[in-house]
């Protein structure tokens, strides 16, 4: 729950239904088939400090794709 805490800043349960994906992934790096995978916070939020700034990038490019007109929709095919 410290983890979930300190990544949302003072978690609410609004926090986990709008974001149950990112909830998910937290509980994923601490347990794995019922084990305590991880037990350092630090850890664990480093990870997913990592995965979201991995995330900003792929938006970015994704952005970026769409401007040039290299990326997103179908073309016809022949």
């Amino acid at each position: 729950m410290e983890c979930l805490d300190r990544y949302f800043g003072n978690v609410c349960e609004l926090d986990l239904i709008f974001n149950f994906h990112k909830a998910y992934y937290i509980f994923d790096e601490l347990f794995m088939n019922g084990e305590l995978q991880e037990t350092s916070k630090k850890q664990v939020l480093r990870l997913i400090a990592e995965q979201d700034s991995l995330m900003e990038e792929k938006k970015k490019d994704g952005q970026q794709k769409g401007k040039t007109g290299l990326g997103g929709g179908f073309g016809m095919m022949r």
